[in-house]
């Protein structure tokens, strides 16, 4: 790994060389700008206002444009020699518990590579120096044109750094929770719980990135003239109404993913007792329906037998009463 900034820890009066080397990379797949009519590259040209020419990176430098337009160059040099501690020195001015730092002002990371052999030992020094303590280190450094906050704290046997972010680059949450009022019940919460629980951990080695994998399959068999594999589309479930049905349905869900028994408790019996009314009325108007069209074919069953075997296959000896009854009404009107 290439060092990106050489300098020192300012630990108090020890100083230990050190070279920073970027923790992370990026694996996401990048795209050029094509002429969709020829596919062509489509590139930026930098040009001089004043020539009007297009120049070269080495002829190109840093410049700060003042509110009447008036540029003032800035050179490497100038930025080097600033006169603040930090420009060559990740200074160390704090030890705090981990806890103590907002996840919002973490940034980049890093690692802090011993600079040679004299640096081994306070290097080491300070390393187990914060793996006793349980603390991390709030340092200040200068990178790339600026003045940073960064954390120093242990991973394996090397320190790294995270940068953070000044506590005023820290947007404040205002208006982004819901300005409604909303009770949560406990029995919403106890399957919130459960789903938590059902979830449990992962190891992060596990996951992996299935949207640049999908699109390397996209440029494999676009590359070889195939055509790019289609995904089905996602089976559209119901739309949830009801906040308790959605967390059981997840709890159960996430059990039968695992493997588990997908027993959950049911949703309370208020909700089930508001479609009973509803069924019940239905079973009535259909056998209401049933016994009124019953009684005219009962009066052409008495005529030919071979319609009467259908009826009286199907229909209980109480409907047969109710039929007969029913005739004699018909024929006094």
């Amino acid at each position: 790994m290439r060092s990106i900034w050489n300098g020192a820890i300012s630990f108090g009066l020890v100083s230990i060389p050190i070279k920073l080397v970027n923790a992370t990379e990026n694996h996401s797949i990048s795209f050029r700008q094509i002429h969709t009519e020829d596919g062509g590259r489509i590139r930026y040209r930098k040009f001089c206002e004043l020539e009007d020419r297009e120049v070269t990176g080495q002829e190109i430098g840093k410049g700060y444009e003042d509110a009447d337009g008036t540029i003032i160059p800035i050179t490497d040099d100038d930025l080097s020699s600033l006169p603040i501690p930090t420009a060559r020195t990740i200074e160390i001015v704090a030890f705090v518990p981990e806890d103590r730092i907002d996840p919002l002002q973490m940034d980049a990371a890093y690692y802090l590579a011993a600079g040679g052999a004299p640096a081994a030992k306070p290097y080491t020094l300070l390393r187990e120096a914060l793996k006793r303590s349980n603390k991390v280190a709030i340092a200040k450094f200068a990178l790339r044109g600026k003045e940073r906050l960064g954390m120093l704290r242990v991973v394996g046997d090397a320190i790294a750094m995270h940068g953070l972010l000044w506590p005023d680059e820290v947007r404040a949450p205002e208006g982004v929770a819901p300005d409604t009022d909303v009770t949560v019940r406990d029995q919403e919460l106890d399957l919130a719980d459960a789903l938590m629980d059902t979830l449990g951990e992962v190891d992060l080695e596990d996951l992996h990135d299935e949207y640049r994998e999908a699109v390397e399959e996209v440029i494999a068999a676009k590359a070889s003239g195939e055509a790019p594999p289609e995904s089905a589309p996602p089976e559209r479930e119901g739309k949830v109404l009801d906040l308790m049905a959605a967390l059981e349905n997840s709890v159960r869900a996430a059990r039968e993913s695992r493997g588990e028994e997908a027993e959950v408790k049911p949703l309370p019996q208020r909700k089930t007792s508001r479609s009973s009314p509803k069924a019940t009325g239905g079973k009535k108007s259909t056998s209401t329906a049933k016994k009124k069209t019953a009684a005219p074919a009962r009066k052409s069953t008495s005529k030919t037998p071979q319609q009467e075997k259908k009826p009286t296959a199907k229909k209980s000896p109480a409907k047969k009463g109710a039929a007969k009854k029913a005739t004699p009404r018909k024929r006094s009107a």
